[in-house]
């Protein structure tokens, strides 16, 4: 039998309309506009996502092996560096910023050129363009790579079915560096645009992958050129594989509430942009608390079934990556949550939440941005992953970095 292309149940995105819109270009920088007031908020200090009922829990970076993923770390890096090797020197002035530039922290999910920075892929060579996607693939799983891919392709569909061309495309996207490309000292890259955000940090011989955003609209494609393309599929189902193995007790628990169509929330869970998530663009910062169902609740099958969840979105990053990070997970299974919001059924809509000192993952269903529906549906997915307490962007490994090598003389040796 051969797999249904879109999620069962939920309505044919073809059936809407463009929503017709003042245009905000995706290319020509433009000012952000009353929409976006509580979404950028100060970034600095950086402290990192908090949670405020788990003050004590031991940092995650103390678990970490040491040089635990050497061997990918090297990849990366010199993928990096075949990078730079394609780029003009004014090209490498534009892409590159300090590995503690704000500019790390100002990413955003929406497609207008807001903030945005480095070097729009758009404007590349295609051998400089190819570079820059052999080290998205050095640092993503193989699913995780065709799924961001994917995702700029529909963006360029996206640009195509709705005449809005200016927006929406496959390539304008921004990427930039931090740091010098090194394996002995800390550096990383970024890649920003509609409904793609990575962000992947090497130092110490270990790979960050966080704060990491996927989505789309629409998220399956049946006819054209990228029939058969389906996006967030799995995080969909692993959601709903999780919610359906609780029984009505537990289930009871987890939800906060039982619908997310727009009668049925306040204002604050409304947002155009960020919807019920809190640790989108700008999010840095934010404390959190657990909220819903504790993982020491669960049965020892559901307990597999929520960290094959976290699986699911740990899985984004490279095989090696993943494994040094879920067995972080599973170390702190029993401080983990998970809040559920909506309808459990295929089609939804629902939103769900996991929360742990080691991880933090949100799915959404949205309203239309590009198309006029009104209510959420599966057929706009926005997904996230962070790392809080100072993981995101590698923070807490970089500081401890300083802390063991000396750079007062410009050099990199081992404090005495």
């Amino acid at each position: 039998m051969s797999h249904q292309v879109g999620i069962p149940g939920a309505p044919d995105w073809t059936t809407f309309a463009p929503r017709v819109v003042e245009p905000r270009s995706a290319r020509k920088v433009v000012e952000p506009g009353p929409m976006y007031d509580d979404i950028i908020r100060p970034l600095r200090p950086f402290t990192g996502m908090q949670l405020s009922d788990l003050p004590d829990a031991r940092p995650a970076v103390e678990l970490l092996p040491e040089n635990g993923d050497l061997d990918r770390a090297k990849t990366i890096t010199a993928a990096a560096q075949d990078v730079l090797a394609e780029l003009t020197t004014e090209q490498r002035q534009r892409v590159t910023h300090e590995t503690d530039a704000v500019e790390w922290q100002q990413w955003l999910n929406s497609h207008p050129n807001i903030l945005r920075h480095g070097l729009i892929l758009e404007d590349l060579t295609e051998g400089q363009r190819g570079r820059v996607i052999a080290l998205m693939r050095e640092s993503l799983s193989e699913a995780g790579f065709t799924q961001a891919r994917d995702i700029m392709r529909i963006n360029g569909l996206l640009g195509e079915i709705t005449g809005r061309a200016e927006e929406f495309g496959e390539w304008p996207y921004f990427f930039s560096l931090f740091g010098d490309p090194s394996i002995d000292e800390p550096w990383g890259w970024q890649l920003d645009g509609h409904h793609l955000d990575l962000n992947v940090v090497v130092v110490d011989g270990h790979v960050v992958t966080t704060p990491a955003f996927m989505g789309s609209e629409p998220c399956a494609i049946r006819t054209g050129p990228l029939a058969g393309t389906e996006v967030m599929r799995a995080e969909h189902e692993a959601g709903l594989r999780f919610m359906r193995s609780l029984d009505p007790a537990a289930a009871a628990i987890a939800t906060a509430r039982s619908s997310i169509l727009t009668a049925d929330l306040p204002s604050e869970l409304l947002h155009p942009i960020s919807g019920r998530a809190l640790g989108g663009p700008f999010g840095d910062n934010i404390v959190l608390s657990s909220e819903g169902l504790p993982a020491s609740d669960l049965s020892p099958a559901q307990r597999t079934l929520l960290l094959e969840l976290i699986s699911t979105y740990l899985g984004w990053s490279p095989d090696s990556t993943a494994a040094i990070r879920r067995a972080l997970c599973a170390e702190y299974l029993d401080e983990t949550s998970f809040l559920w919001m909506g309808r459990v059924s295929d089609a939804g809509p629902f939103f769900y939440r996991v929360l742990s000192p080691a991880v933090m993952i949100e799915f959404d269903h949205h309203a239309g941005t590009a198309f006029d529906n009104p209510e959420p549906t599966a057929n706009h997915i926005h997904s996230l992953v962070r790392t809080p307490r100072k993981g995101d962007y590698g923070v807490d490994l970089i500081q401890r970095h300083y802390e063991r090598f000396d750079h007062s003389s410009g050099g990199h040796r081992p404090w005495t």
